[in-house]
């Protein structure tokens, strides 16, 4: 029976068709539960608001219906969107789907802007006498369609900022001309370690204009190295209790779509004052480690330094120089790539999983229109310098979470861990169901599997034609990576400790793990009632990267259906990358431009009924037995683009 008396308070999410959802974690003896709230029992809750609901007494296709009492707190009160008139009243249509109403637009405050307008407007009220929602708008961002405007609008909408205050910007001009003076950069050499001897050079994107990280190289003895990963001390500029450190929590990362970046920091400290740019002295945070060739690190240091990047190298012109055999510097690339790719075999034996996935890139013409669109090469540079930034990872946060004192009461409390927790179990069971009907069969023990066994997995498929499908549904049953005080580790890499440190520049959670770590250094201790601190900033950052992720893949998105206007009838090769009741997800293989086609489209172009099935991922015909399963190869063509709600309708071709 349903208790409809109850009242349960917590996050409501909203779809694009405007239907709430309530989650109710399990507790011990019970399942996860969804209560469902159609539009009309919101009660004017927005996507994302702390409610109070209770469950309704009817079930509705099966689901539990609920309702929303009251809304305890906003989550946001700033919609991103476009101007619209209908009579003499002005409104907002939401970019955001999930907004299932408009915003109408209090009159006398419309500044300049005009229909067809993207605009950042503030909801100001919501009372029982009023149907919509009214506000104001504080922002006017250009007309509706122009790149830039549609640009920015994505950053506005997932709640960034493009500017910084003007204190920030002045804050961050005084830090510059105090650390120039010569006294100033006389005393840092004084205590830092002196490194601007060994060589040392950056490998970064042709397009990158911050550099976070350097390598150095010197040889000690034959076959025994010292490898430094030098890491901007951002640290050293941007001091808690500042304005700048204050901004920098607040935006949390680095924000990059297709053509441009949105920075944590202003450009004067991130690609100036903090960017280890070539041949030029530069203060850095380092691990510096002593490895043999055969992969095994003998000896570890951190601490402050000064280096002198010799030189800065493109991932394209480093490979291009290992492949050679010849060029600038290849001796030392070539030991270091050696060594990475022992460091990269370990990792895996160790239990790291495999998982390589595609990356975009545009070119763009001067419109910013995309005229073409390509897969990103991974190629052996990008790897070297990956495992060096994992080593470093990976070792200060094991530095800082045995350095304790002996206080078992503070083991591993000292820091913000990168962590990954293992797969839910009931994910993974429906992972081996579907599984076991391809063939295959996935090692666990009561619903639990180790990294090494999906890694056992995966070199099982790897060249059999359904590898791309049991990548896709693997990667689909693991837990997202988050910031934590509590260490437990990283499922997907393996490691037992593991932290950012290597970026500074561009995430916030990198740059405290540089304060803790030098804290560490000196035996400073985290006082008790720091650690909630900690804790906090380490929830903000988590939710910080998921909103930078979504604005990353909005401009993407964007852009892919903006490309494919220009292709609309033509048919392409792809494959399936979800499989829905409603419809099947098609992505085209060479620009991974992801489109759907109906599950009502595809029965009348086979004259049958499909049923779907979540256990196996696949939609089947009732007459024709015809199997559509995620992860096949088909052949599709292009029915129409809808950049306004970043969509693309695609259709099978029989």
């Amino acid at each position: 029976m349903i208790d409809t008396k109850e009242t349960l308070t917590g996050p409501l999410s909203i779809s694009g068709k405007g239907t709430g959802y309530f989650s109710i974690p399990a507790k011990e003896g019970t399942i996860d539960e969804t209560i469902e709230i159609q539009k009309e029992f919101l009660n004017k809750a927005f996507p994302g608001d702390t409610v109070e609901i209770r469950r309704r007494p009817e079930l509705l296709w099966g689901k539990v219906q609920g309702e929303v009492l009251k809304v305890v707190s906003r989550a946001r009160m700033e919609f991103v969107g476009t101007v619209d008139k209908h009579g003499d009243m002005f409104y907002l249509i939401p970019d955001d789907r999930r907004m299932y109403t408009d915003i109408v637009l209090e009159k006398g405050k419309l500044g300049f802007s005009e229909p067809s307008m993207k605009v950042v407007v503030k909801v100001t009220s919501w009372n029982e006498k009023q149907p919509a929602p009214v506000g104001e708008i504080i922002r006017v961002i250009g007309k509706k369609g122009e790149h830039n405007t549609e640009m920015q609008a994505i950053v506005y909408e997932k709640g960034f900022q493009i500017e910084f205050p003007t204190g920030v910007d002045e804050e961050a001009e005084h830090i510059k001309n105090e650390e120039a003076k010569p006294e100033m950069i006389a005393e840092q050499t004084k205590v830092r370690r002196d490194m601007r001897d060994t060589l040392t050079f950056t490998i970064d994107p042709a397009d990158a204009k911050d550099f976070d990280d350097a390598l150095s190289i010197k040889t000690i003895e034959p076959d025994l190295y010292e490898i430094g990963v030098h890491i901007a001390d951002v640290s050293h500029f941007v001091r808690p209790g500042t304005l700048l450190d204050a901004e920098a929590r607040r935006r949390a990362l680095s924000v990059y779509l297709v053509d441009r970046t949105i920075p944590m920091l202003p450009e004067i400290l991130s690609n100036d004052l903090c960017s280890l740019n070539p041949h030029e002295d530069k203060y850095t945070f380092s691990a510096v480690f002593h490895v043999t060739r055969g992969g095994e690190v003998k000896d570890k240091w951190f601490g402050r330094t000064i280096i002198h990047s010799d030189h800065r190298f493109t991932y394209e012109e480093a490979q291009e120089i290992l492949d050679k055999g010849a060029g600038i510097h290849h001796d030392e690339l070539s030991v270091m790539r050696e060594i990475a790719q022992i460091f990269e075999k370990k990792k895996f034996e160790n239990g790291a999983i495999n998982f390589e996935t595609d990356e975009v890139k545009f070119v763009l013409d001067e419109t910013g229109k995309p005229i073409r669109v390509y897969r990103k090469e991974r190629k052996d540079t990008h790897r070297m310098i990956e495992e060096y930034m994992l080593l470093a990872n990976r070792e200060v946060a094991e530095f800082i979470y045995k350095s304790q004192d002996g206080n078992a009461s503070r083991k591993g409390a000292q820091s913000v861990y990168r962590i990954h927790d293992a797969p839910n179990k009931e994910r993974i069971e429906d992972l081996a169901t579907f599984l076991k009907a391809l063939g295959f069969e996935l090692k666990m023990k009561d619903g639990e599997v180790t990294a090494k066994d999906i890694n056992t997995l995966l070199r099982q498929v790897e060249g059999t034609p359904n590898e791309e499908l049991i990548k896709t549904a693997t990667i689909r049953s693991m837990a997202k990576a988050i910031y934590s005080t509590k260490n437990i580790g990283h499922f997907g890499l393996g490691f037992t400790y593991y932290a950012h440190f290597t970026s500074p520049i561009r995430r916030y959670p990198d740059l405290v793990v540089h304060r803790l770590l030098e804290r560490e250094l000196k035996t400073g201790k985290i006082e008790q009632d720091e650690y909630a601190y900690y804790e906090k900033v380490s929830q903000e950052c988590s939710d910080r990267e998921k909103q930078a992720a979504d604005a990353e893949r909005g401009s993407v998105k964007y852009k892919q259906v903006e490309y494919m206007q220009e292709h609309v009838g033509e048919e392409f090769e792809g494959t399936i990358t979800g499989v829905t009741d409603w419809g099947i997800y098609i992505e085209e293989k060479e620009t991974k431009c992801e489109g759907m086609m109906k599950t009502k489209d595809l029965g009348n172009l086979y004259n049958d009924m499909f049923d779907f099935n979540p256990k196996t991922y696949s939609i089947t015909g009732q007459k024709t037995g015809k199997k559509i399963t995620l992860g096949d190869t088909i052949r599709f063509k292009v029915i129409s683009a809808d950049l306004e709600k970043r969509l693309l309708d695609y259709a099978l071709v029989k």
